[in-house]
């Protein structure tokens, strides 16, 4: 104790001091709350390895194959080989098993989820399989049926059936995981049984090829077998499902993925109602506004999701036009066009939201009733054939652009609603061909408003310069897809 604590206690009336302890009891009280809620290292995870072990299952598929024998090796007559590969091909073929099809086996890892025996794997586990077994950590093998997969997410859905109800576990909050939690593996890794392995969560929201992408990355070790296996939070919840390693030579080096519990949750509802996904669909195609765009249109920041087409679909019904900045969805600010597509896939179809957008300027707010996605997905764009060399009328901003003719239209198979400048040649020097903008691409839109002359383009520079701006936004179409494009006008 310091001599000036002393004296503050001597001088201090004996209430007062009687309060001053009080406070440093609280204060200590509290310190220790906040240590123990801070999680450090666990002494061991064997407790909730014994925990959570009842509900985790081995899975083993089979699927019959087509031999792969065939056509035996070429030799030519009078080769040294050719009596060894006689030989060879008569042991072959002796018993006529040649042509028969084989049984394939692959392994994986999965959980149950409900006492009434509804397991969650990947999708890739069971792929093509003809038969799935599930065998349980006391040993006990159960054939299990497929109820559903979405391949988007890589997740699949099967039932066993037993006498009496089943261990199971349920789904934790993947969106208050932060970098830096423990967290436990348990699967099959490379076939070897039952393996426990642990770690930390080691980044959030991973996007690696899919639309639905949003994956917690772990340095939990996780090898081929471990696909469809639970990833564990510290209260034995799922807060992942074990999909993917990146790695150089196919076995662990400490960056695995697991596909968020949040994302899966959602889609093994859809599968046990349906057996199916069934998707909220807002048809319409959309770009990321980047920093140029931004400033193309007087933005203060690059958010949201930029429109570049509108085809029949829920939005157009709505009113929105392509051009339009869609801010908000459903209450929720919209930050780039990957959030947007994961929100909408998460709406109900069928739903009316109310969508913000930014349009010349103001923003108008549109009633949209979703549609769904899958049935949508079935449309197939019309192919667009590449245009072929066209006089050349005008130079602007490294492009040489010609007028949309109607023969031009004809043979680049186009609507008569297509109208605009058809880019013949790019210099390779240009800010456009930096930007992929290459010959046989439409400019349909300069500052987001038709164009259909290389006057009309002129006019929308001169505005462009007149209102200060340093960039002219495009509207370029390419084999049917839009995509806006800023180029600097300095």
């Amino acid at each position: 104790m310091t001599s000036q604590t002393r004296t503050l206690q001597q001088t201090t009336p004996s209430p007062l001091r009687a309060l001053w302890a009080l406070m440093l009891g609280m204060a200590l009280v509290l310190a220790q709350t906040l240590a123990g809620q801070a999680r450090g290292a666990p002494e061991s995870f064997a407790d909730l390895a014994d925990q959570i072990s009842p509900a985790v299952v081995n899975i083993t598929t089979s699927t019959m194959v087509a031999s792969r024998s065939g056509p035996g090796p070429i030799v030519p007559e009078g080769s040294p080989f050719e009596d060894f590969f006689r030989e060879f091909n008569d042991r072959t073929n002796r018993g006529g098993n040649q042509d028969r099809p084989r049984r394939s086996q692959a392994l994986g890892s999965g959980f149950v989820i409900s006492e009434d025996g509804f397991v969650v794997t990947n999708n890739h586990v069971i792929d093509g399989a003809d038969e799935i077994l599930i065998e349980f950590f006391s040993g006990r093998e159960l054939p299990a049926v497929l109820v559903g997969t979405d391949p988007n997410t890589d997740i699949a859905l099967l039932k066993v059936e037993a006498n009496e109800p089943l261990p199971f576990v349920s789904f934790g909050d993947s969106d208050v995981m932060r970098t830096g939690d423990w967290v436990m593996a348990m699967g099959n890794p490379l076939g070897q049984g039952f393996s426990v392995s642990a770690g930390i969560v080691s980044a959030r929201n991973r996007a690696l090829s899919g639309t639905y992408d949003d994956y917690l990355q772990t340095d939990a070790a996780i090898n081929r077998g471990n696909s469809g296996g639970p990833l564990f939070n510290m209260d034995g919840q799922v807060v992942g499902v074990n999909t993917a390693i990146l790695s150089p030579n196919g076995g662990s080096i400490g960056i695995g993925f697991a596909m968020s519990s949040n994302v899966v949750a959602k889609v093994v509802a859809q599968l046990k109602e349906f057996g199916e996904t069934r998707r909220g669909w807002l048809g319409v195609r959309i770009q990321d506004v980047t920093p140029d765009i931004a400033e193309s249109m007087g933005l203060e920041k690059a958010a949201g999701a930029m429109v570049t087409d509108v085809p029949e679909g829920p939005a157009k019904e709505a009113g929105m036009v392509s051009g339009d900045v869609i801010l908000s969805f459903d209450g929720k600010d919209v930050a780039d066009t990957r959030g947007l597509v994961r929100t909408v896939g998460n709406t109900q179809v069928g739903k009316a939201v109310r969508v913000i957008v930014l349009r010349d300027g103001k923003t108008e707010t549109l009633l949209i009733t979703l549609g769904r996605r899958e049935e949508a997905e079935n449309a197939v764009p019309a192919a667009v054939t590449p245009a072929p060399d066209a006089p050349a009328i005008s130079e602007v901003l490294g492009m040489t652009l010609a007028t949309l003719t109607d023969e031009m239209r004809s043979e680049l198979d186009l609507t008569a609603a297509i109208t605009g400048l058809v880019v013949t040649d790019v210099s390779e020097d240009s800010e456009a061909y930096e930007k992929n903008i290459r010959a046989g691409d439409i400019l349909t839109e300069a500052g987001q408003r038709k164009i259909t002359s290389t006057a009309d383009l002129d006019d929308r520079i001169a505005e462009a310069r007149d209102a200060g701006r340093k960039s002219l936004l495009l509207l370029v179409r390419r084999a049917g897809e839009p995509r806006f494009v800023a180029l600097s006008l300095e």
